[in-house]
């Protein structure tokens, strides 16, 4: 009896809502409030008022070459990117800060100072870390040997005399084939360039820290940089 009562009442309840609905729709039509529009949030208002910042260590080697080179990269990061910088000396390690301003035109000018300034203090120099700050698919990526295959003492001098060549030959005959840009220092190999390249250029690198020869290297690197021509 109680269920009977309960379902009589869902029904009644129910009819009544349908009433309800054909009666607005029947009626007028209901006018709809204008659809706001919002002006776009500045830099500084997406982090609620908060300043952005990032803050990179120097090591003691990069030292004197970013106190060189300082004014190659404080001029494009302050006036070009709109972005606060400067060296903070300290007693066991330097310290490189960068600061969002009020009229910073985009956040994301940030990480792109950031990554600039990693970039040079990795070993690459200003002309080719300044193009972090101009194209988006560009990055940097670290490769370690040992990451590749674990080699000690004279096997680790050898391999890095395998990706260098004989005056650099090695070297820079991936990077003209890739068109990227390679930093060799003690076992960490540092690469700079576009997602594609980066990638053709690392499959060398791991290729010749094996111990593949160099001139299986060139003609594998020339026949994908072919069909990568044929591609694109």
């Amino acid at each position: 009896m109680r269920a009977l009562m309960v379902l009589f009442l869902m029904t009644g309840l129910g009819g009544e809502a349908m009433k309800s609905k054909t009666s607005l729709a029947v009626g007028k039509r209901v006018s709809l409030p204008f659809k706001p529009k919002f002006r776009p949030l500045k830099p500084h208002e997406m982090s609620d008022g908060q300043v952005q910042f990032r803050r990179i260590r120097v090591l003691c080697q990069r030292f004197t070459p970013l106190k060189k080179a300082w004014m190659e990269i404080f001029t494009p990061v302050h006036e070009q990117m709109k972005i606060d910088i400067r060296l903070k000396l300290r007693d066991k390690a330097n310290i490189v800060e960068l600061k969002t301003r009020a009229d910073t035109p985009d956040i994301s000018n940030l990480q792109r100072c950031a990554d600039f300034v990693e970039a040079f203090l990795d070993g690459f120099e200003v002309r080719d870390a300044i193009a972090l700050l101009r194209m988006d698919e560009l990055y940097s990526r670290t490769i370690s040997i040992e990451d590749v295959k674990t080699l000690r003492r004279d096997h680790m001098s050898r391999a890095i005399g395998r990706l260098a060549g004989r005056r650099g030959k090695t070297k820079f005959a991936i990077e003209n084939s890739t068109k990227t840009r390679i930093v060799i220092r003690n076992s960490k190999i540092h690469i700079l360039g576009s997602h594609a390249n980066v990638e053709i250029a690392t499959d060398a690198v791991c290729s010749l820290i094996r111990g593949s020869p160099a001139p299986k290297v060139y003609s594998k690197l020339r026949a994908v940089t072919a069909r990568a021509a044929e591609r694109f």
